[in-house]
């Protein structure tokens, strides 16, 4: 396979993650290590930062600074929701980047991002190719949605499954000190697959589980629904519902009230608002005392709660992408592949980008129970393993200590 020789460019997309840095610093402190790059370079804000020349030189960065990325939530470059035209369609931005890519001899990319991220991949891996210019090009997968194709689970979802199940165990903790009947409804981030709706469910091996679980892989009913509810709280006086948002009807609308016009870059809806909807029609129907309540952003920025386990894989899949793009392989994504029986052991494997873009990944159907109102042991199994571990962040005045970067603009040098 061909070595090259040249700059190499790492970009963040999508929603960030608990660990999502840590990605970028596998990627980053590997490269400058590489003899064969001759540049690392940050895109600020994605493939947006390509296409406005705005590039921060990495190697200006203090090493001491960059190791505090993988304890910094979010992302450090910027992220950006910028969707690609099909190159047939319109090259603008292709030519763009190539541009970009000639002026700073490019010749390695990597793109840390989810689905739509991937998706940007794909199309810039095959634009190069297409055009006969030599860039080895390697995803680098994220997503708390864990839904990416071609991988065992997806950096990020990890901290965030450990997040709600602790959440929802707190909450659990809150919402029994009364000896009054109540109803808790906790809304949960998935638009198509119920991977971290399901991560509630960890909460039960403290005892303090949620009572109900619906994720977006069973269709939706509300009397259903109601009738569950209703049975739980007429035998304990309490009722904890842990709830995806994007559960839907079997017309595949959404139950959320709160969809609206709205949509990010690609076309997908934004959904909000479902937790206080389900909680007015509980109280409608039963008359209970409910509380509706949304974990939104915290879910996935929340790095106190990260798993050892994830910060560790991501961190590697970022390093093993630029150990294969240095080695002449290009057009792949980094992908875990895993073992349980007999503990846990992972090992990263390449999936061809062409498997990944576009191609979501749900809960198996036999994971959740037959009423779909709950997950069985398998999902238990699958999630237990890779939330193990504590982080290791340092603080100061007891408070989280975060990444400070430079961010040395090319244009300054």
């Amino acid at each position: 396979m061909e070595k090259l020789t040249g700059a190499c460019i790492i970009g963040q997309s999508g929603g960030p993650t608990a660990v999502i840095n840590a990605s970028a610093q596998g990627v980053i402190q590997t490269a400058l290590k590489a003899d064969c790059i001759t540049r690392v370079l940050g895109a600020a804000h994605g493939i947006k930062g390509v296409l406005e020349d705005k590039l921060y030189d990495m190697g200006q960065e203090d090493p001491a600074e960059l190791d505090l990325m993988k304890y910094t939530p979010s992302s450090a470059l910027g992220s950006c929701r910028y969707k690609l035209a099909d190159p047939d369609v319109d090259d603008t931005d292709y030519k763009r980047i190539l541009e970009i890519f000639k002026k700073y001899d490019v010749r390695y990319f990597f793109y840390n991002g989810g689905n739509d991220s991937m998706d940007t991949c794909n199309k810039i891996s095959k634009y190069m190719q297409k055009v006969g210019y030599a860039c080895h090009i390697m995803g680098v997968p994220k997503t708390i949605d864990n839904d990416l194709n071609g991988t065992d689970h997806c950096p990020g979802f990890a901290s965030a499954a450990k997040y709600i199940a602790t959440s929802c165990a707190e909450v659990w903790q809150d919402a029994h000190v009364y000896d009054t009947g109540m109803v808790t409804i906790i809304e949960i981030m998935g638009r198509h697959a119920g991977w971290l709706a399901g991560s509630a469910a960890l909460a039960s091996l403290t005892g303090c589980g949620p009572d109900l679980v619906y994720l977006p892989e069973t269709d939706f009913d509300m009397d259903r629904f109601l009738a569950d509810v209703e049975a739980v709280y007429n035998k304990t006086g309490k009722c904890m519902v842990a709830v995806s948002e994007g559960i839907h009807y079997a017309d595949g609308t959404f139950v959320s009230e709160a969809k609206t016009s709205a949509t990010d870059g690609f076309g997908h809806a934004q959904l909000g608002g479902l937790a206080a909807h389900l909680a007015e029609s509980v109280k409608q129907a039963t008359g209970a005392k409910v509380r509706g309540i949304e974990l939104s952003l915290l879910q996935r920025c929340a790095a106190h709660a990260a798993s050892k386990t994830d910060i560790e894989e991501a961190w590697l899949a970022g390093s093993k992408a630029v150990e294969a793009a240095v080695s002449g392989i290009t057009d792949k994504m980094v992908a875990f592949k895993c073992t349980r029986d007999g503990g846990y052991h992972c090992e990263t494997v390449l999936a061809p980008l062409d498997i990944v873009a576009n191609f979501d990944k749900k809960v198996p159907r036999t994971w959740i129970n037959e009423a779909g109102n709950g997950v069985t042991q398998e999902f238990i199994d699958y999630v237990l393993p890779l939330i193990q571990g504590e982080t290791d962040a340092p603080k100061e005045h007891s408070l989280p200590r975060f990444v400070k970067l430079k961010k040395v603009l090319t244009t300054e040098i």
